[in-house]
């Protein structure tokens, strides 16, 4: 197995804004508060120990969520720790996605595990625990609901509606039986079934299932997951939520954020909406409005004078789902928290929410961008080895990369770039006496080098258009290779599921990530086997 180490900004694929963060670009400095170094976590500790966190509540929360499933040693301290005025969290989150979904799911978890096991060794006096949130509280099932696994796409239809991590998983059983067909008969495809399909059939909610495939991955690291769709966790929002919906400070405040980053070049990520609560309840997820001094749930028959929504709130805070504008501050109300760990996108999201912590009197963390890597297969790399193609080359889009093939075995030169700079100066003498006999007819000069040009383009085409049927053989094999490893021309991360990597691999695709996930030191990992 070969490491590659890549910066960021030869990746190609990223977003700007993503980029810009990575290589702290200062017009970006004022939207988040520390640095992304080990050094600055002193301060964030110091800064966090300021916020008054539940201790007490999290902990019977995460006591009760983990009662019914297996355990070790390392998981047990770490939510025992977490009663301790020392101890502190680094969150990681993603919604519930079928099987854990697209890759960068399994990645961020490790980045949070890789960090919280770096924090430990540097600040021996303090103790630092991964946290993963996996809620289930969005209604978005399009996005959760599949994954893709050796060029095919295993999709589930629930039949339900509202809130993913509330539907049954008894639907899951034709995906399940599916899944068990692609995997196969191998050790390592029998073990991870196994888990998965225990997960999935052992618990009703699919929020419990993906919660339980989750917490025993990553058990034995120590990881700590949480499901923060908790009405003990909510009763602790309620001064929140009432700010939220009777004042609805966000609003501006993240307007505001965004307007100054879009003036500083950056386009908005997250629109703030006046309330920014859903209403929550079985086969239900839907937004909160207020009109004429009373509030309403959309789509439903749903109202509330500001009393008896202030009652509401008080009786049943689990029923108010916070939306992207307030999720970020429920989870630094709950956890000791010190750094988020994200992709770009999240991370988009989070630098217009500065101000906001500000006004809620919480501790804006640090922002670190999760790790990012690729894959490529020993096939692959034979494949690219023998098409003479480098690990810094394939991110090149499929016709570059063409022409950059061709241009190391072409047998003859085919294009004509030199040529058509050759007519240029002969061109300008005959535009410099023909304007010295008659200027009107230099204009057709110059239409006459035009038409050459196009000629020769023309030309240069059908040359390559004949080299490129020379290597066809080889063309057709870059257009594969692309494909596997950018699949839609997108990342690797964003598209297949980890079971592809595990199945050849077993545990040692966890072990791997482990050793060479580094999320303080933000290089792009690629993998050749």
């Amino acid at each position: 197995m070969t490491i590659h180490k890549l910066p960021y900004e030869s990746i190609p694929l990223l977003a700007g804004r993503d980029v810009a963060y990575i290589n702290e670009v200062p017009a970006l400095r004022p939207f988040y508060k520390y640095p992304v170094e080990i050094e600055a976590f002193r301060q964030v500790v110091a800064d966090k120990k300021k916020d008054k966190t539940d201790r007490k509540t999290l902990v019977e929360v995460l006591k009760k969520q983990h009662r019914l499933l297996p355990t070790t040693s390392a998981l047990q301290e770490n939510i025992e720790k977490l009663a301790s005025e020392n101890t502190f969290t680094i969150v990681t989150a993603h919604q519930p996605s079928l099987f854990t979904g697209p890759l960068y799911y399994i990645f961020k978890i490790v980045s949070a595990i890789n960090l919280a096991k770096q924090l430990n060794e540097f600040y021996p006096e303090n103790h630092f625990v991964p946290i993963f949130i996996s809620s289930g509280e969005d209604h978005d099932f399009a996005e959760i609901n599949h994954l893709h696994l050796f060029n095919k796409t295993l999709t589930w239809e629930s039949g339900e509606s509202g809130p993913t991590g509330l539907m049954k998983t008894a639907s899951l059983q034709p995906v399940l039986a599916e899944l068990k067909d692609i995997l196969g008969e191998s050790e390592y495809a029998r073990r991870i079934y196994e888990i998965i399909e225990r997960t999935h059939t052992q618990n009703e909610r699919y929020a419990d299932a993906a919660f339980a495939l989750a917490h025993e991955l990553f058990m034995e690291d120590g990881l700590v997951v949480l499901n923060t769709n908790d009405a003990q966790l909510k009763k602790l929002f309620i001064p929140i939520i009432k700010e939220e919906i009777f004042n609805q400070p966000s609003h501006e405040l993240v307007n505001q954020a965004i307007e100054e980053l879009e003036a500083a070049g950056f386009p908005s990520q997250a629109t703030p909406r006046d309330i920014n609560f859903f209403y929550l309840a079985e086969q239900l997820r839907e937004r909160i409005v207020e009109e004429d001094g009373v509030f309403k749930v959309l789509n439903t028959a749903l109202t509330f004078t500001k009393e008896e929504m202030g009652a509401e709130i008080e009786s049943h805070p689990e029923r108010f789902s916070p939306n992207v504008i307030m999720r970020p501050i429920y989870q630094e109300l709950i956890l000791p928290n010190l750094a988020y760990i994200g992709g770009g996108g999240e991370l988009a999201y989070w630098l217009e929410r500065k101000a906001q912590f500000t006004h809620f009197n919480l501790n804006f963390p640090m922002l670190i961008r999760r790790n990012s890597a690729m894959w490529i297969d020993s096939g692959s790399s034979k494949r690219m080895e023998k098409l003479g193609l480098s690990v810094d080359e394939i991110w090149e889009g499929t016709e570059d990369l063409i022409k950059i093939y061709l241009r190391k075995n072409a047998e003859e030169e085919f294009h004509l770039t030199e040529e058509k700079g050759a007519f240029e100066p002969i061109f300008k003498k005959i535009a410099e006496k023909t304007e010295a006999v008659d200027p009107t007819l230099v204009k057709t000069v110059w239409a006459e080098h035009a038409k050459l040009l196009k000629s020769l383009e023309q030309l240069e085409t059908r040359l390559v258009r004949a080299e490129k049927q020379k290597h066809d053989t080889a063309l057709q094999q870059i257009r594969s290779l692309k494909e596997k490893l950018f699949p839609g021309n997108g990342l690797q991360e964003r598209y297949d599921n980890f079971l592809a990597f595990y199945l050849r691999q077993g545990d040692a695709f966890f072990s791997l990530l482990k050793e060479n996930f580094d999320p303080l030191e933000k290089k792009f990992v690629v993998f050749e086997s």
